[in-house]
């Protein structure tokens, strides 16, 4: 630990928390669980192995990872993303392709919280370390800070909107009539100081991208109504990402007993909605500003848990702040506050994607990125310089509609060619011919769906295949490419 590293109040509470574990079944039946030798007991798991493994990893508390996970070799394989040796561990660099899913994934999610009401607004990405506030908000949120001097003055780096946003709050005039109000912003970055042993590719990192959607409720009535909208879009933006609910997904809840024994129709009412048993975490202190938390969390090729969409039920950050709203009678009152991330860190969620489809490799399928977050979605192969120009008309008809495509001009055999394209998981490849010369019908090699060692050929028309294109990607957002068409103009990032 350096000299510089502040440990808050709620870490240390967390260290020597005592959890009592439990399965909470759709049903509505609590079934308490431990961990004897490396089994996981008191429920049958039969149909629900990633629920086994999500538990046996959240009880056993060791987030370390043995090995490296595999994709961190895909990231740098697809040219994505890498480290960066030149800044501090935890901090990466993304490549034109790594940023293009990036901003595709940031603009779709920021898409999704504005439509169900999300002000968006801009807030700091320091604070003062002795501001007498922010400082006791330190303590109540299990996170390590990066501090930073600044004219003889410390200031920590924000992990989370919260700051900004309840600063900001401080100062509004909130009636009844405005509530539930919801602030929201896409934090790039947020800080949080992880330990240099649990550090891990996209998956636990020290700067990440957080979507932060605060919702500010007149009481638990309407907060609890609140948190279920919240709940459905946060399956909504998943699910519109391109993960399957609850598939991917384990559901964990975390909650002090009083709260549990007071609001269990509600905590069930959740698990219905998720769609399958949920891991619960109960405490019968609240060590945490926080008296209840729901958390989506995916289990990784080396059977590690990492969380994604989180919201809280936090019952003390208005009064710290002085955010109040004037009620019917005129009188003041403090908010209850809701904390939604609805997709967790956008860095993750890449991880999860490139996890998930190295999970198929093994499976003897072909890996590939949903659609829409392609950074080339089709790949032009002239057999010769002779057809390099319908190549190009060809591409820059598929431009016009919105579509990305790359066009492999190199003097190498089509064999070569189309095993690069493969390589980047490019999802439909199509040579360029006498053939297509003379006929509007394409040979496209699919990828979706499609075994690793097996080519799956569609002949398909130009409109066709815009058609079939625009429908899987849907009202996605749209970027062009972020390199060259040409593969000929491409540097390599990754060698």
């Amino acid at each position: 630990m350096s000299e510089k590293e502040i440990i808050s109040e709620a870490l240390k509470a967390e260290e020597r928390l005592k959890s009592y574990w439990y399965i909470l079944t759709e049903e509505g039946k609590l079934y308490p669980i431990k961990i004897e030798g490396n089994d996981v007991t008191g429920f049958d798991f039969k149909n629900y192995e990633n629920l086994k493994k999500f538990a046996r990893y959240e009880m056993a508390k060791v987030r370390a990872s043995e090995k490296e996970p595999p994709h961190i070799a895909l990231m740098k394989k697809l040219e994505l993303v890498n480290f960066e040796h030149g800044s501090d561990p935890g901090n990466l660099r993304y490549y034109p392709n790594g940023r293009l899913i990036k901003k595709l994934l940031e603009r779709f999610v920021s898409q999704k919280v504005i439509e169900y009401g999300g002000m968006e607004v801009e807030t700091p990405v320091m604070y003062d370390f002795k501001h007498p506030v922010l400082s006791k908000y330190l303590h109540r949120f299990p996170a390590r800070q990066y501090i930073v001097e600044s004219a003889k003055k410390k200031f920590f780096l924000r992990f989370a909107a919260c700051f900004g946003q309840f600063l900001m709050a401080h100062e509004m005039t909130i009636s009844y009539k405005h509530l539930p109000l919801r602030l929201y912003e896409l934090t790039r970055y947020s800080f949080r100081l992880e330990k240099a042993g649990e550090l891990c590719g996209l998956k636990r990192l020290r700067a990440f991208t957080m979507p932060d959607c605060h919702a500010f409720c007149k009481d638990f009535e309407q907060a609890k109504k609140e948190m279920e909208i919240r709940f459905k879009l946060a399956k909504e933006v998943m699910s519109g990402i391109g993960f399957k609910i609850p598939d991917d997904f384990e559901l964990g809840i975390r909650i002090v007993r009083e709260f549990y024994e007071k609001e269990k129709e509600f905590v069930i009412s959740l698990v219905k909605m998720f769609g399958k048993p949920a891991l619960i975490e109960m405490w019968d202190e609240r060590p945490f500003y926080y008296v209840m938390k729901y958390e989506f969390n995916f289990v990784d090729c080396a059977n590690k848990a990492s969380a994604f969409v989180t919201d809280q039920f936090d019952i003390e950050n208005a009064e710290r702040y002085g955010i109040s709203y004037v009620d019917e009678g005129g009188r003041k009152k403090y908010p209850i506050i809701l904390h939604l991330s609805p997709s967790g860190a956008i860095e993750r969620v890449i991880f999860a994607l490139l996890e998930k489809e190295a999970k198929k490799q093994k499976e003897d399928m072909a890996p590939m990125l949903p659609l829409w977050l392609c950074p080339e979605q089709i790949r032009l192969l002239p057999v010769s310089d002779v057809y390099l120009d319908i190549a190009r008309n060809l591409a820059h008809q598929f431009t016009k509609e919105k579509i990305r495509v790359g066009i492999d001009d190199r003097n190498l055999s089509i064999p070569k060619r189309v095993y690069d394209a493969k390589m980047k998981w490019v999802p439909y490849i199509i040579v360029i011919g006498e053939k297509e010369r003379n006929s509007n019908e394409l040979n496209v090699v699919v990828r979706e769906g499609s075994k690793l060692k097996e080519e799956k050929i569609v002949k398909m028309s130009k409109e066709e295949l815009i058609r079939e294109i625009k429908e899987k990607c849907g009202d996605k957002p749209f970027e062009p490419l972020f390199v060259p068409m040409e593969i000929s103009k491409r540097p390599i990032f990754v060698s």
